[in-house]
């Protein structure tokens, strides 16, 4: 089956074809650098790295940017309220988004381009808009001209007439439908030089310049969270349809992440931080409940479905490892057509989460009748896994394993001391019963207790305790 893609400007499901073939060019709106990452925020990291996983699957070399949002009015803002550098403000949290994607195993994008670093590309994108006749100068800013391009509101829907842009008034502005290419400098703002006077970049333009210098003037798809679709995503198309660009052939938009029926937010102070769900379950846990979700759904959030999708994930998860540990090394085999069929209609992972799920089933009877199929079902259940970034035997997984279990030993290294030290104290008491009853209470735990002259020392036995 061929992939078939839900595009936000269309409004249909339609066949996708990359532009070039064998190869698929992807832009994912990535953070404005501004605070620390919520869960909220990582869904879209996620929900498209399952996407960017399942191109690579069918054999595409991907090219995937994600780029950094660096300076902002926000940024700006917050900088100046905690007292800090804006460039160390914004550095500082981009640290954050890009230690939050590794711990949920997002795979890193084939560049990562900042808008400060792209004044250029964003400064040669006004030119060309302002010869076309769609930006204007006034009072030291740069505008777009909305009614000039007869196709605006195409992608989100709106009408011009009805277009509120969020933004102030300036001085120079003829129109309240327009919006900003470029802001007049301002004291104690950064700035950088254009022909327009100092100043810095609209948050429209740092994208649409970042994507067309990275993957040119027409590219396969264009990704971001649906909160993005109007006003950014709908000002990025028309300044590169104004500009001449052909721009992004498919959009695709993932649902919100929502609290108690509100979309997880800041501004409305009811966020969730990586840290502190992690203190519940482990990283590849919460991947698998962020990607569990038809990614253009609403998905609502409660501790509840995360702790639920964990224990459906070590269902999977544990399948594997049993397999691995019967037969041993499991190799990545091929997906099943059901799970393919799945992902290929509009990335539809609940479907394709039915079949891992009910091949994992058949594979823990295969094990319980020692059948040798359960080795090849293993090995299907793994790239399945692997195509959802949960792969148990991923080396980011199984360093997290190895952390755990050296954590455990740690925890049965304390208890073990503390009966040792009890043994000790019956044997110089001369309460030989206790004493004996301490050594042979570990040994039914596995555990090997051998004197010597400094004193007992332990060790686990490797059949389990078992004769």
């Amino acid at each position: 089956m061929t992939l078939r893609l839900y595009d936000t400007r269309t409004r249909v499901v339609r066949e996708f074809a990359p532009l070039r073939p064998g190869q698929v060019s992807v832009y994912l709106c990535g953070a404005t650098v501004q605070g620390k990452p919520h869960v909220g925020h990582l869904r879209s990291a996620v929900v498209f790295d399952v996407l960017r996983r399942w191109l690579l699957a069918k054999g595409f070399d991907v090219l995937f940017i994600r780029n950094v949002t660096d300076i902002d009015d926000k940024i700006l803002a917050k900088a100046a309220e905690a007292g800090r550098p804006w460039w160390e403000w914004a550095a500082t949290h981009e640290r954050e988004f890009s230690n939050a994607y590794n711990r949920l195993g997002v795979l890193p994008p084939s560049a990562e381009p900042r808008a400060t670093g792209h004044i250029t590309q964003m400064t040669t994108c006004i030119e060309r808009l302002i010869e076309r006749g769609h930006a204007y100068t006034g009072a030291g800013d740069v505008y777009f001209d909305v009614r000039s391009l007869p196709e605006y509101g195409k992608l989100s829907g709106h009408q011009p007439d009805d277009v509120h842009q969020g933004e102030s008034a300036g001085a120079g502005k003829r129109d309240p439908r327009d919006f900003t290419l470029w802001k007049g400098s301002k004291p104690g703002e950064p700035w950088w030089p254009t022909p327009w006077g100092p100043g810095r970049p609209g948050w429209h333009l740092e994208c649409t310049a970042m994507a067309t210098a990275y993957l040119g003037s027409e590219f396969d798809i264009h990704c971001g969270g649906m909160d993005l679709v109007f006003p950014h995503h709908e000002n990025e198309l028309a300044q590169a349809h104004g500009a001449g660009d052909q721009f992004a052939r498919f959009w695709l938009h993932n649902g919100w992440l929502s609290l108690g029926g509100e979309k997880m937010s800041k501004s409305l102070g009811n966020v969730l931080s990586l840290e502190e769900l992690l203190t519940a379950v482990r990283p590849q846990e919460l991947r698998y409940y962020l990607g569990c979700a038809h990614y253009r759904s609403t998905q609502e959030f409660s501790i509840e479905a995360v702790v639920e999708a964990a224990v459906a994930y070590q269902r999977l998860e544990s399948f594997v490892l049993r397999a691995a540990e019967q037969f041993g090394e499991i190799p990545v085999g091929q997906v099943a057509d059901e799970f393919a069929s799945a992902l290929d209609d509009d990335l539809a992972v609940p479907k394709a989460l039915a079949e891992l799920q009910r091949q994992a089933k058949q594979g823990n009877t295969e094990l319980a009748d020692a059948d040798p199929a359960a080795a090849a079902t293993a090995a299907s259940v793994r790239a399945m896994l692997a195509v959802l970034g949960c792969d148990p035997f991923d080396p980011m997984w199984a360093s997290g394993r190895e952390r755990e279990e050296k954590a455990a030993f740690r925890a049965v290294d304390v208890l073990v001391e503390a009966e040792l030290s009890r043994r000790e104290a019956a044997r110089a008491g001369k309460d030989w019963a206790t004493a004996d009853d301490v050594r042979d209470r570990l040994r039914k735990a596995g555990i090997i207790v051998t004197d010597g002259p400094d004193g007992p020392k332990w060790s686990l036995e490797t059949n389990g305790g078992q004769p």
